[in-house]
């Protein structure tokens, strides 16, 4: 670089730094712009040699990140110190020591909570990317702010991926749909949640996102226009009731209107709420509720709204703090349009999630919403029997969920995932309880533990010093706190049933002249086609497992000569049958390299998704079935992308004359005569596609059809949708994929 060009980047970051100054969200004392100097200084120094893969200056990051933490996020002056610093320690000779000592134990805490994620990252012996998130989340028990860090951190590195390789794209963006969106939807955070799903979009499936984008641009003229119109006449009635207030119009998220396409089954143009009104209003803390109720019979004056699409979440508002009235109405031409009514206050907690809702709370120390839920998922975490994988799924779904509200017995409100059932219910009461548990009632009425509970419901949970969980029990609730709980008590049940039944075994072995060690175990495992040890020990407690089989086991055992001819013969057979199986796949299934160098690999077609030659997808190496290849878009392509990215393996399809392949068609429309003759004739005369079945169904003049085809490639498929949505009364072909 010329010495002109070192002096304008210089200039460049010294602008930086005094943007991330003014947009604090939280007023900075002259201590904390010390403070917060210091760390842009350290941080300057530490990489000063070090410049990103775009080529610019690697110190912009981090600057960036502190931006995000100030303003986006809105921490304090610790934590945009912290943001300068998260990669001194990892990237540079600095240590966690050199941080306490140059600053504070806190700026060092939440270093070292942001060193450690980065380290986990990145270590390549950790099998499974769901263990990474488990240790990432661990964080959390130090310091909450570790994690909003990390989630600016992403933000920005998902804002700045252009010059990666395409991979390392699709694994960044699919681990960040996969985790961090979900967590800052849980921390309150909606704008950083919805850039990051954005942005996951964007890398995940660019075709898509740029079709919405390009959509989205053609119709904002209008769009613009209708909000205006809707505008003009609430504002005429708020201003003559002298309301302080701000109206503002808000398109849907790119990747909200995807998720409402797939959902739904619909087109861009179909989606009919693509963007909604916000009225922010003043108002002092007593006079909330009464303001936002009066915006509200205002709107409805005007238009007539959707009751069953009422959200009212100011009587009782989020788990993560969130409180809104959002009222769905018919506006003009006959178009459904959102109205959000928020506070100046509630706005602030939407947009900053855990940073507001503290700073509203006027230091009092009552556990609120978000308070519950950080003690849940440190106990969750602290729950080392959970494998990562199913510990990661069910995290997330309780993430995502949407939240029902139910009643105690003496009136006491609790909020509960969608989906909850009155089991999950009792375990929210308290561990013991939910244990105990004999049977629920809600609204007085027994019930079975598995009901699943609904808004409003009245819930009494019946105890008895007696009962246990059982197995079963996992398939009755649906909440992680629950099946981490009745895990744990099944683990013990289990413990201490196998140790009985080891010193069982030892004993019946003795009688077969049998001693018990490892090896004798391990066989024991085999011949019983059981996993572990403790499965073993565990049968033998419950008595599972009798004395015949014991008897049969010692006699096979004992004759070891003629075993050992029987599991060479035996081993023979499998080669040759291995030999025969893969002959037959290399030469039905050569459509498809793999990787760069383009090899040519066994696989199979997974039928989750049903990939047709032509379909864009990736291969994915499973344990026991070899390489199945997925479609792209496959539902379970961002889990598999996040959680096993090591096992992801580049797909390409070459020629695919010597293969064909089953699709199912969905069809409906207007019910016409001769429509099933139509079709069967552009089907097999026009387009030579062998039809394996066809099932059409008409109820009042309208019909709905499946039709089952047999195609070559994509292209081929593509063109027969085209040419039955020309058919007089099809109104809609979709291509569907059956598990």
């Amino acid at each position: 670089m010329t010495e002109i060009d070192i002096e304008k980047e210089n200039k460049a970051i010294a602008q930086e730094y005094k943007e991330l100054l003014r947009i604090s969200y939280q007023t900075l004392t002259p201590e904390d712009k010390k403070l917060i100097r210091k760390a842009f200084d350290v941080a300057v120094e530490a990489h000063k040699e070090q410049r990103r893969k775009s080529g610019e200056a690697y110190i912009f990051h981090p600057i960036a990140v502190a931006k995000i933490v100030a303003s986006e996020i809105g921490l304090g002056a610790t934590s945009i110190a912290a943001a300068l610093l998260h990669d001194v320690v990892e990237d540079t000779p600095t240590t966690v020591k050199d941080i306490e000592r140059i600053f504070n134990p806190k700026v060092a805490q939440l270093v070292e909570g942001l060193t450690k994620i980065s380290l986990v990252q990145k270590d390549m012996n950790v099998s499974m990317q769901a263990e990474n998130f488990r240790k990432m989340l661990l964080t959390l028990n130090d310091d909450v702010r570790v994690i909003l860090i990390k989630i600016a951190d992403r933000l920005h590195n998902m804002q700045t991926m252009e010059s990666m390789d395409d991979y390392k794209q699709v694994k960044i963006a699919s681990e960040t749909l996969y985790i961090y969106a979900p967590l800052a939807h849980r921390l309150g955070l909606y704008n950083i949640k919805t850039k990051l799903e954005d942005l996951g979009l964007k890398y995940t499936e660019p075709n898509v996102y740029n079709e919405i984008i390009s959509k989205i641009k053609e119709t904002k003229e209008q769009q613009d226009a209708y909000i205006k119109d809707i505008s003009d006449i609430i504002k005429t009635s708020l201003d003559a009731e002298g309301i302080e207030y701000a109206i503002k119009g808000r398109p849907k998220s790119i990747y909200s209107i995807r998720r409402k396409m797939q959902a739904q089954n619909v087109s861009f143009d179909e989606v009919y709420d693509k963007f909604a009104l916000r009225i922010v209003y003043k108002s002092a803390p007593p006079e909330e509720k009464f303001l936002a109720w009066k915006i509200y019979s205002i709107v409805t004056d005007h238009y007539r709204p959707s009751p069953s699409r009422l959200r009212d979440w100011i009587s009782s508002p989020k788990s993560t703090g969130y409180e809104a009235l959002h009222i769905t109405v018919m506006g003009p031409k006959g178009r459904w349009v959102e109205v959000q009514v928020r506070s100046e206050r509630m706005d602030e907690i939407a947009e900053k999630g855990y940073a507001a809702h503290y700073k509203y709370k006027n230091g009092q120390s009552e556990e609120g919403g978000l308070d519950n839920w950080l003690n849940l998922l440190k106990e969750a975490l602290e729950n080392s029997e959970t494998s990562a994988v199913d510990f990661v799924e069910d995290f997330k779904m309780n993430l995502y969920s949407k939240e029902i509200y139910v009643f105690t017995p003496k009136g006491d409100i609790k909020s509960l995932p969608k989906g909850a059932t009155s089991l999950d219910f009792a375990f929210s009461i308290h561990s013991e309880i939910g244990i105990k548990t004999r049977g629920t009632r809600v609204n007085g009425k027994l019930v079975p533990l598995n009901y699943e509970l609904k808004n409003g419901d009245q819930v009494e949970i019946i105890t008895s010093v007696n009962q246990k969980p059982t197995m079963n029990w996992l398939d009755y609730v649906t909440t992680s706190r629950a099946k981490n709980k009745i895990r744990n008590v099944l683990n013990e049940n289990t413990k201490k049933i196998a140790e009985d039944g080891k010193e069982v075994l030892t004993r019946k072995l003795k009688h077969l002249k049998v001693t018990l060690n490892e090896s004798v175990v391990n066989d024991l495992v085999n011949f019983f086609k059981l996993k572990t040890s403790l499965d073993l020990f565990y049968r033998v407690g419950v008595g599972s497992i009798e004395n015949q089989q014991l008897k049969d086991f010692a006699a096979q055992r004992s004759n070891t000569l003629m075993n050992f001819f029987k599991s060479k013969i035996k081993r023979t057979e499998q080669t040759a049958d291995v030999d025969i199986h893969k002959q037959v796949l290399n030469s039905n299934y050569d459509m498809l390299v793999f990787g760069k160098a383009q090899d040519k690999l066994d696989y199979k077609l997974s039928t989750c998704c049903n990939p047709i030659p032509g379909d864009p997808v990736f291969g994915f190496v499973t344990i026991n079935e070899g390489i199945k290849v997925h479609k792209k878009d496959c539902p379970n392509a961002i889990a598999m992308q996040s959680n096993y990215a090591y096992r992801i393996m580049q797909a390409k399809w070459i020629d695919s004359s010597q293969q064909e392949f089953k699709a199912i068609l969905n069809i409906t429309g207007m019910d016409t005569l001769g429509l099933t003759n139509e079709l069967t004739k552009v089907i097999s005369n026009n387009m030579h596609v062998n039809i394996q079945s066809i099932s059409l169904n008409g109820e009042a003049g309208l019909f709905k059809g499946q039709v089952v085809v047999v195609v070559q490639n994509i292209t081929i498929l593509k063109k027969l949708i085209d040419n039955i949505k020309k058919i007089d009364g099809v109104d809609k072909v979709t291509r569907i994929y059956k598990n």
